[in-house]
């Protein structure tokens, strides 16, 4: 709804996306989360919402194994997945006003990147491949494809909050419980 809204008033979008120069030296705060509620257009709405929806009951899943109050962690995870995908960016483009980055793709990589860490062999298809890529490979794939393309910095995505979000997602249920380490290595074995 906020990104609907945001495409119908220029200043609404303009006050939310992440803009590091205004979050440092303005300390309009609320961008760090503000950012992740706005998407450029349907395209990037539906493909982030999307990922979130696939993965999102999954990880709730898991979180419901492991933990009381899942449905909070799922939150928690989200919320500080979008917190913490910003910081890479603020820190780099804390002195460009002209930088700015919108999109819940880092919130979502944390959720995904979740996911692999609970299953490592789920299988993940990605467009016109018919078979299913096992979790770990696709994540490490993730990783160094958002790497290189984050140094040629040439397609207009914020692909450190994706790396970010992807490790954060990865290590937090270590986070909260660091002896779920076995069931990932388990799970990665099996």
């Amino acid at each position: 709804m906020v990104s609907i809204a945001a495409w119908r008033s220029s200043e609404l979008f303009d006050k939310l996306k992440l803009n590091p120069y205004m979050v440092v030296n303005k300390k309009e705060y609320f961008r760090i989360l503000g950012h992740a509620m706005l998407h450029v257009d349907w395209s990037h709405l539906i493909f982030n919402m999307l990922t979130l929806w696939f993965f999102g009951q999954y990880v709730e899943q898991y979180l419901h194994a492991y933990f009381n109050h899942a449905l909070l962690l799922y939150l928690l995870l989200y919320i500080l997945g979008a917190i913490v995908s910003s910081v890479p960016s603020i820190i780099k483009h804390k002195n460009d006003h002209w930088y700015n980055s919108v999109g819940a793709s880092g919130a979502v990589a944390a959720v995904l990147f979740a996911g692999i860490f609970f299953d490592p062999k789920i299988g993940i298809y990605i467009f016109f491949i018919p078979i299913p890529i096992p979790g770990y490979i696709f994540g490490l794939a993730y990783l160094v494809y958002s790497h290189f393309m984050g140094k040629r910095n040439k397609d207009n995505i914020n692909h450190d909050a994706h790396i970010t979000g992807a490790i954060f997602g990865f290590l937090f249920p270590l986070l909260l419980k660091p002896e779920l380490f076995e069931v990932f290595y388990t799970n990665l074995l099996n």
